[in-house]
């Protein structure tokens, strides 16, 4: 049928004019973005890693420190736990995936299992004469890594988040890897000092032993010095720390720079939750005079006296910080620690100036393609292939809104799939206007020519289209980075084409045929 009624007429153009609206934004600046309405849309396309340059880095996460750190853990909680029962033993240690001890007394080694056997979940504990293994199941041992990797990247993401980066691919690779594409980063060294840094911190009272002695002993570390002197003299060179963590970092609810109020040096402000705060307020209450350490991997970057109780839950960490550093610091315990180091595998930097040729090459790319499309459908149609061409030019001003209104990244690939897309709307013309040519060859008029070759190129342009939307869908699926941007583009093109060839070039063609009621069919 050719006739529209008045509200479909009035959904199209009102479709059109927000498509126009979300589609604009991407080719004004900020500073103009920032002076419209509230109520005008704000979004626009965001530009990939290849467009505007950035960072691109490969990371891979040491999950086999965490289990080892578990493991250290479980050989103090057999030490704990066997003195606790007054169970002899010797020989505790690690070796291989698993904790070993030896029961001095046969009589005690049942006992000692039932004690041991509670002491982790998801560990198991064998007997071998007088000696017990406990170690992970297999299922625990893939579930811990799995988090590991999971909680790894979640803390990479917060990191990233506070540094203002805007629209960051952060996605897992694998078992153990985590890719990020950061667009638009000038400063590839502190984001990847940022990434590096587990930003462990532990609250820990000194040993009795000086911290040049030749080894920690039972119950203690050694932890080298992050300072860097105060006074003109030399940072102690390592400390001597009570292996048992006073208070944890994870405790943290809050860090934030500031300027201490005596000195006037940078520091790093903190707030403790209620557990925390309690945990260092009992800490400070019974060691008065005593130093405390503050331990950031495993490093001593402060070790303050504690002169009086600290019963509030705040403090703050001093340790000849310049104000950059500061700001990373707090940003690094806001975020949380990370649960294993991680490498670099691969990074890739792209400059801005060779994003700037990537945009200029698939702009003009596009220009030169949409030209050669205006030419050919105007020397092929006459006032339809104008109509065609105004679709077109419809369907990249969709194509555009729809990637601003759910903030999508548009990538040099995704330019190519724009490209596709506008070929296989223009396709879609030549389908319906080749139909009209040979309604009107049968001997059909104008009219019925037109309202013919509209509805039996539908089932054609349908078909075509969705085997391209499944391949789309199909790359989306299993592909990634740029093969996913062009199968973005290429998908959301197809979509608007369905509706720019069938819907608003039909309302075009047929307003024209019944304004001008032409003798002769106009293609």
């Amino acid at each position: 049928m050719l006739y529209f009624p008045k509200w479909k007429i009035i959904t199209i153009l009102a479709l059109v004019a927000l498509g126009i609206a979300y589609a604009i934004p991407t080719f004004l600046s900020q500073k103009t973005l920032d002076q419209l309405p509230g109520w005008v849309p704000h979004r626009s396309v965001t530009l990939g890693l290849d467009l505007q340059g950035g960072l691109h880095l490969l990371m891979h996460v040491e999950v086999d420190a965490v289990v080892k750190e578990r493991l250290d853990a479980i050989v103090e909680g057999v030490r704990s736990e066997l003195r606790k029962g007054s169970i002899l033993y010797r020989n505790l240690g690690i070796r291989g995936l698993a904790v070993t001890v030896t029961i001095n007394r046969p009589e005690d080694v049942t006992r000692a299992r039932e004690i041991l056997a509670k002491l982790e979940t998801g560990t198991t504990v064998t007997t071998e004469g007088d000696r017990l293994t406990i170690g992970f199941s297999d299922t625990a041992l893939r579930d811990l890594k799995s988090a590991v990797v999971s909680q790894s990247v979640e803390i990479v993401r917060l990191r990233i988040d506070e540094t203002g980066t805007k629209d960051p691919t952060i996605q897992r690779q694998g078992d153990d890897r985590i890719l990020l594409q950061l667009p638009g980063v000038n400063d590839p060294e502190r984001v990847k000092k940022l990434l590096n840094t587990t930003a462990k911190m532990t609250f820990h009272l000194m040993c009795d032993l000086p911290g040049d002695g030749p080894g920690a002993p039972a119950g203690c570390f050694q932890a080298a010095s992050g300072e860097t002197g105060r006074g003109g003299r030399e940072a102690p060179p390592n400390y001597q720390l009570r292996r048992r963590v006073e208070v944890s970092g994870d405790r943290l609810v809050d860090a934030q720079p500031s300027y201490d109020q005596r000195t006037g040096e940078p520091v790093v402000s903190f707030r403790f939750d209620r557990q925390g705060a309690k945990q260092f307020g009992d800490v400070t209450v019974a060691n008065v005079n005593k130093p405390f350490a503050i331990v950031l991997d495993n490093k001593v970057i402060s070790a303050p006296v504690i002169r009086e109780p600290i019963l509030g839950g705040n403090g703050q960490i001093s340790g000849n910080f310049t104000t950059k550093e500061a700001q990373d610091l707090s940003l690094l315990l806001r975020a949380g620690a990370l649960p294993a180091p991680v490498t670099f595998l691969e990074e890739r930097t792209v400059g801005p100036d060779l994003g700037s040729d990537s945009i200029q090459a698939g702009t003009i790319a596009c220009l030169i393609g949409y030209a050669l499309i205006v030419v050919l459908m105007i020397a092929g149609y006459g006032i339809f292939g104008i109509i065609a061409n105004i679709g077109l030019l419809l369907n990249l001003v969709f194509t555009l809104a729809i990637m601003s209104a759910f903030g999508a990244t548009l990538t040099l690939p995704g330019i190519a799939g724009m490209v596709l897309g506008l070929a296989m709307a223009v396709d879609a013309n030549v389908l319906i206007y080749e139909r009209m040519r040979e309604e009107a060859d049968r001997g059909r008029s104008v009219f019925p020519a037109v309202d013919a070759a509209f509805q039996r190129a539908y089932g054609t342009i349908l078909d075509s289209n969705l085997t391209t939307l499944i391949a789309a869908v199909l790359l989306y699926i299993f592909g990634s980075g740029p093969v996913r941007g062009f199968a973005v583009t290429l998908a959301i093109g197809i979509t608007c084409s369905m509706f720019t060839a069938v819907t608003v070039t039909k309302l075009m063609c047929v307003s024209f045929v019944a304004w001008r009621r032409p003798k002769v069919m106009p293609v």
